[in-house]
């Protein structure tokens, strides 16, 4: 790395640092630690979900954006969230009561991969993919398995009101602590696995003669993308659901302050995560409204709404 990159680096883990910390000191019993260990191990436990959510969210969004070379790519914007989304909601109304995160990865693995291939195969025109098109498809598949989301919900015995809190992206109270570990270490082998390959990104980003011409294996290192980035979107949907937004801002806000390389990218985009979500969390506790907690996922989208909308704007002026 050099100086810029370090440095960037640097800052997102003091940044990081400063949120949890203040996380940690807000609370229902005024602002500061504390004196009371259960309530402090909530706050840890929610520090802890909501940074593993916002990292998981960054890279998956980094991960995309150099598996399909697309600077829009994200997981809700490419119906990644919504696929796991629909996939948790169907084995919760199939089970006839709620799952916990341990069975709900698994359907929420599936759904994300399962939409990603297919928006990648209809995008395709000559077997290039078209950025735009590959927006708009998956653009409808998120509106598509949204409907259908809500559909299954209404069929549970609540109407779905649990369903569509969740749907708006919280962070999940009632994970056990073996989950949060097992969430944990899935991430952090993936962001070795994205540092270790961050060479290989960096030149299929050129093109992939040229990538295989420095001995790079294309299809080994796209299915690695691939898997890594429904996996992160799986983890994010399970313990928060979908929230938005985040895996399309944070590699771009890395990308403008340290630059294109992708090791970089691969770690500063979890940080970057990881202090958005955190930070979310943390303004929407100190903001108290008589319906309870702004979702988490709304304070996100109206951050990265007008984001896409610009860089949206770019992309089409470039072409």
């Amino acid at each position: 790395m050099n100086r810029r990159e370090l440095m960037t680096i640097l800052v997102l883990i003091m940044l990081c640092m400063a949120i949890g910390v203040l996380r940690l000191m807000v609370g229902s019993d005024g602002f500061g630690f504390s004196d009371n260990e259960t309530i402090m191990q909530l706050r840890y436990n929610r520090v802890a979900v909501g940074g593993i959510v916002g990292a998981s969210l960054g890279l998956a969004g980094a991960l995309l954006q150099s598996l399909l070379r697309n600077p829009l790519a994200a997981p809700g914007l490419m119906g990644l969230s919504a696929g796991a989304g629909f996939a948790v909601t169907l084995t919760t109304w199939i089970q006839g009561a709620a799952i916990g995160a341990s069975m709900a990865a698994f359907p929420a693995l599936g759904g994300a991969i399962a939409v990603l291939v297919f928006v990648w195969a209809l995008s395709q025109r000559r077997g290039l993919i078209d950025p735009v098109t590959m927006i708009l498809i998956g653009v409808i598949m998120s509106v598509i398995l949204g409907a259908a989301t809500m559909l299954v919900a209404s069929l549970m015995p609540d109407r779905g009101y649990s369903v569509s809190r969740w749907m708006m992206g919280m962070l999940r109270e009632d994970i056990e602590i073996r989950d949060v570990w097992i969430a944990a270490g899935v991430l952090l082998v993936i962001v070795g696995w994205g540092v270790w390959a961050a060479r290989s990104f960096d030149a299929m980003a050129l093109s992939e003669d040229e990538a295989r011409s420095v001995g790079v294996h294309v299809g080994a290192v796209r299915l690695g993308q691939l898997v890594g980035a429904g996996a992160l979107t799986a983890i994010s949907i399970v313990l928060a659901g979908p929230i938005g937004f985040v895996g399309l801002v944070c590699p771009h806000i890395v990308r403008v302050l340290a630059g294109p390389s992708h090791r970089t990218l691969v770690i500063g985009s979890a940080l970057c995560g990881f202090a958005l979500v955190v930070g979310a969390d943390t303004f929407v506790r100190l903001v108290a409204t008589d319906a309870g907690r702004i979702p988490i996922g709304v304070v996100t989208s109206l951050i990265g709404g007008p984001v896409f909308l610009i860089l949206l704007l770019k992309q089409r002026r470039s072409l």
